[in-house]
């Protein structure tokens, strides 16, 4: 893994001056922009009982959607289409660092950018003077729960993209995947059928695999081992399928 670093950097150079970050940047900061203003305009009209913050995550899911596989559908795809992925791989680096760069970088950006938006809520405390607008709880967990799901959101896009040469192929796969994930789950978990004797261990599943659960629990301060260990082991796993599909396609080229 000598080489990670170096192709790390690299690879952040090069989203820095892909156009499509700069398209994910602006939906993701006009979006949010916009949700906080709502939520500023519910605030100032009627007290309400949660803090601005454990609002503001509830529609992460959209950005994340849309901005997740802006951000990696060409990292591999565009590599295996040009044909420069074979050549990087003649140079002494191994498959798993190009992935891991690819992936680095993307979930580097990623973070950024949420973190970016913490700056909608220091303008809230700075101008409003009342420290109830800042809950740091519900603020701090909602960060974490961003950071934490990430990992596993950016994986399943570096995924996408390592299975086709079609960078659009690629954004549309991975966001596929992130919404069955995020609302199919949601979905699943509402449905009387999974109540069934039968179908119990699947509806456990279904549960344990419930994104917008482990969004609330964050967002209340309870941060659950479990919920931890769900994103980062599906983020190695898809992480292991993006080598071995890389390298699958370099067999059959």
């Amino acid at each position: 893994m000598k080489h990670f670093f170096t192709l790390l950097s690299h690879e952040i150079r090069m989203l820095l001056v892909s156009p499509a970050t700069y398209v994910a940047a602006t939906l993701f900061l006009g979006f949010m922009g916009l949700v906080f203003t709502k939520i500023l305009e519910i605030y100032s009209s009627a007290p309400q009982e949660s803090s601005p913050a454990s609002v503001y995550f509830q529609l992460f899911w959209l950005p994340a959607c849309v901005m997740v596989p802006l951000l990696t559908m060409k990292c591999l795809a565009e590599e295996r289409r040009l044909g420069t992925i074979e050549t990087l791989l003649t140079t002494p680096v191994t498959t798993t660092e190009v992935v891991l760069a690819k992936f680095g970088a993307a979930y580097f950006l990623y973070l950024s950018l949420w973190a970016s938006t913490a700056g909608f809520f220091y303008i809230l405390r700075r101008f409003s003077g009342d420290v109830r607008f800042l809950d740091t709880g519900p603020l701090v967990g909602g960060f974490l729960f961003i950071a934490v799901s990430g990992l596993f959101f950016v994986a399943l896009g570096v995924f996408a993209s390592s299975v086709t040469r079609n960078q659009s192929v690629a954004g549309i796969f991975g966001c596929v995947m992130l919404a069955g994930l995020i609302l199919g789950g949601n979905a699943l978990s509402d449905s009387a059928w999974l109540e069934q004797g039968v179908l119990q261990p699947l509806k456990s599943v279904v549960d344990y695999s419930h994104v917008f659960s482990h969004r609330d629990e964050f967002t209340r301060g309870v941060i659950d081992s479990r919920h931890v260990l769900f994103y980062v082991s599906g983020t190695v796993l898809a992480l292991i399928f993006s080598i071995l599909s890389v390298e699958a396609k370099l067999l059959h080229a």
